[in-house]
């Protein structure tokens, strides 16, 4: 099967998203500081590996389609729709906010193509659906680091009467 202009330009969409999550992740690992900095830093690791990954079989789906994928840092800062990482080192509360809008900006450009890609090639659909299953993980277990509990325990109580 050879794509279409569309499912090439939408695989490009999701690609550059893919490279430009992976560079802004790394870039929010080096410089993240504050409370629970470990263990957001640690789970950076695994958001960047996967979007390694991601971003590479998407590449690899595009060339088996005899698309040509590109991923040069010029075209990845021209066309992605990540809002961008600030320069410095930055709080892991406002990491964790940045972070999540940068899964959600990805995911949403998957979601978008989504029903396009599937009309004309099911099996890249199907990569796309293991992908967002993964980033919306990703999303919700980092933005659980800035929620509030809801529940009422005994040991929530007892804090208060000390």
């Amino acid at each position: 099967m050879k794509a279409s202009k569309e499912l090439s330009e939408n695989l490009q969409k999701v690609l550059v998203d893919l490279v430009e999550l992976h560079i802004q992740c790394k870039q929010a690992h080096w410089n993240v500081v504050g409370k629970n900095f470990r263990d957001l830093h640690l789970q950076l690791d695994e958001t960047i590996a996967d979007a390694r990954v991601f971003a590479d079989e998407t590449a690899e789906r595009m060339r088996a389609l005899e698309a040509v994928p590109d991923g040069r840092s010029a075209t990845v800062a021209e066309s992605t729709s990540l809002p961008p990482f600030p320069m410095g080192l930055v709080s892991t509360e406002d990491t964790v906010r940045l972070v999540v809008d940068m899964l959600d900006a990805c995911v949403g450009t998957m979601r978008d193509v989504h029903d396009q890609v599937d009309e004309e090639d099911p099996a890249s659909a199907d990569i796309l659906h293991g992908f967002i299953l993964k980033l919306e993980q990703y999303a919700w277990m980092v933005n659980a680091e800035n929620m509030a509990p809801t529940a009422k325990t005994g040991a929530a109580q007892a804090r208060k009467a000390s």
